[in-house]
């Protein structure tokens, strides 16, 4: 009977496809709520207008015309100044010392607004017209352009260009004119101004995350047979069966040339202190476990991590079968950009990787994910790809063999272009979710974790909770570290690991928050809350008591239904449900997302309120806003679909 059920037919998958589009909106609404700089920094100026016009849909009704008046704002409708004055910065005399004033000060803008790297666009103007260059010219602007940065500190590396000839030429233009797009990276001038970019990987068992992170990582091909993914594992029968149960942590390391960190010896793996001590900018990727013995594990790795971006890795013998419709539908659900990486292309036959292809494609377009697959196939189509990555509605898609390292090249210039993303607010107060501890000898206690909002300095009082009573206990930072080298402060967004003092491990956990000592009152956690969720995949109908696993960021937590705003939810259904703790109180804020599984994933949604009083019932409140969409939703159409026919 539960076969039968678990089946869905056409016209529930549509009802849940309509759901889960409708869903996006109330959530991004939320977010901007919890996180209020919510803006998307860009890396050129076309990527600047992109993310403020998706940022302005996004926004709420009322604050429409602030949106507005800063998309015009971000055009310069209203500057006086002539849009030729870009192509006089650059081609000015070289003894024009204003104009490289000038010039420097729009690269150090576009700088601050990337996190202290951009994308250059010689010979385009900011409004996106051409500056019609010759050739002498082009060379003159891109020299002006390697002098300003100089100014600033930074390095460039040439990254594409347009009829100027070379092995970084693309495509030719019919107008001739010359153009080019420069990466413009600023040298770090201490360890924690690193940029750093996080990034969840996930696929089926056996899809090669491990070996391809191995491959980038270390710089050596594989063998066929896991030479690449042992330095990757942690356990040792992780070792002997190949397959990964733990969330594995490696970072990547660009040079302010764009040069992948390696070392100089053939097949020695730098240390984290090597790597990041030689990189301006890190990509640390989270290896998530594709078995599906793991899913808790992987849920908990990708939504304690926080990741910026999710790489979903297909065997090209395979498909997508198993667990990446899951992970898929998760990844969407966080409303994290994706790209995907087919893998094992060298041992594939022809028709089968075309099936493959179709059948991403396929799942991709599909009214619940909404996304534009893009197939990277050169240099060319990678670079714009990489430039406009912030609407995440694009995603790339990467066909690559870890034996012969075809197209891996590609891959890496992709990960060395790719602009930071994420919501962080360094003004609010501090809030540190810790999802690993640890204790080590000679220093004690130690967490790490994501640094949600807010700053944090080594010697700071802070208080750490809640236990299983809903107390916080009163700590300082002993020291912190970030990627294994101590640093003397740690900012929003950041990944990090405090030493604590006067602290047993026995007496933290994951799930915890390190909150700022505040005088007065202790921080308010709650055992219930109110959440608008979104029914992904159930066989039969959802009413009170019901119980699951509930996973809201580090927090995981069986939780039970305590009231709902109708007598019962089936799949494709949005619903206010009240939640509560079966163990013990958490500390969460309105905005936090949530994702709740009972085996595979059954649900997701976002937190409205906290605290519950049972004497106002959801079910007389059900008038209230009822029809917003989350974007995170929005692959689980696909995952609902065919997670709910293998649930």
């Amino acid at each position: 009977m539960n076969s039968k059920s678990a089946k869905q037919l056409p016209h529930e998958k549509r009802k849940g496809e309509a759901a889960l589009s409708d869903f996006a909106e109330y959530v991004e609404q939320q977010q901007a709520l919890r996180f209020p700089l919510s803006r998307a920094p860009a890396t050129s100026s076309a990527a600047h207008h992109s993310a403020t016009a998706k940022s302005a849909q996004a926004d709420a009704d009322h604050e429409h015309h602030d949106e507005l008046d800063d998309i015009l704002d971000s055009l310069d409708l209203s500057d006086p100044a002539p849009r030729v004055r870009l192509r006089e910065f650059l081609l000015s005399p070289e003894s024009s010392t204003d104009a490289l004033e000038g010039l420097s000060e729009i690269i150090q803008k576009r700088l601050l607004e990337g996190h202290g790297e951009t994308v250059f666009d010689v010979g385009v103007e900011d409004n996106g017209d051409s500056m019609k260059l010759t050739r002498d010219e082009w060379d003159t602007a891109y020299k002006r352009v390697i002098d300003a940065a100089k100014k600033l500190g930074a390095e460039c590396q040439l990254l594409l260009t347009k009829n100027v000839g070379g092995e970084l030429d693309g495509a030719p233009t019919k107008d001739k004119d010359c153009s080019g797009k420069v990466m413009v990276r600023q040298a770090p001038s201490t360890v924690e101004e690193v940029i750093e970019t996080r990034i969840a990987v996930v696929g089926n068992v056996d899809a090669g995350k491990s070996s391809m992170l191995g491959v980038l990582v270390k710089g050596d091909l594989d063998d066929g047979r896991g030479k690449a993914r042992v330095n990757l594992f942690r356990h040792k029968h992780e070792i002997e069966t190949g397959r990964t149960s733990s969330v594995g942590m490696e970072i990547m390391g660009f040079d302010t040339k764009g040069e992948v960190v390696v070392s100089d010896t053939p097949g020695r793996k730098l240390s984290w202190e090597e790597i990041g001590k030689r990189s301006a900018k890190v990509i640390t990727f989270s290896d998530l476990a594709g078995h599906e013995r793991y899913l808790r594990t992987t849920v908990f790795g990708l939504l304690s991590s926080s990741p910026n971006y999710c790489l979903l890795m297909v065997a090209a013998n395979n498909g997508l079968i198993g667990m990446s419709k899951e992970h898929l539908g998760i990844a969407l659900a966080l409303n994290v950009p994706v790209m995907v990486v087919i893998t094992k292309i060298d041992i594939c036959p022809p028709q089968i990787l075309e099936q493959t292809v179709n059948q991403i494609t396929r799942i991709l377009k599909s009214p619940g994910a909404r996304k534009i697959p893009i197939f990277i196939k050169n240099r060319e189509e990678c670079i714009n790809t990489a430039t406009q990555f912030v609407s995440q509605r694009i995603c790339p898609i990467f066909q690559v063999s870890n034996v012969t390292g075809e197209n891996l090249d590609l891959v890496r210039s992709f990960l060395n272009i790719l602009p930071h993303h994420g919501r962080y607010d360094a003004e609010a107060p501090f809030e540190f979710h810790v999802n690993d501890t640890f204790s080590v000898p000679h220093v004690g206690t130690v967490v790490s974790g994501i640094v949600k909002s807010g700053v944090i300095h080594a010697g700071d009082d802070v208080q750490i909770g809640p236990d299983s009573l809903g107390r916080f206990t009163q700590t300082s930072i002993r020291s912190i570290e970030r990627k294994r080298i101590g640093v003397p402060m740690a900012s929003a967004g950041q990944s990090a690991s405090f030493a604590l003092r006067r602290i047993r491990r026995k007496d933290v956990r994951k799930g915890m928050v390190v909150l700022a000592k505040l005088d007065g009152a202790p921080p308010k956690v709650y055992r219930e809350f109110v959440a608008e969720v979104l029914i992904l995949s159930h066989a039969t109908t959802i009413k009170t008591k019901y119980q699951a696993m509930l996973h809201v960021g580090p927090v995981s937590q069986t939780c039970a239904i305590i009231d709902v705003d109708r007598p019962f939810i089936r799949t494709g259904d949005r619903a206010t449900v009240a939640f509560r703790f079966v163990q013990r109180p958490e500390y969460l804020a309105p905005g936090d997302r949530l994702l709740f599984r009972e085996g595979r994933t059954k649900g997701l949604g976002i937190v409205k309120s906290v605290g519950y009083d049972p004497s106002q019932p959801l079910m007389a409140k059900q008038g209230d806003e009822s029809t917003a969409p989350l974007p995170q939703t929005a692959t689980e159409e696909s995952k609902g679909a065919e997670v709910m026919a293998d649930a």
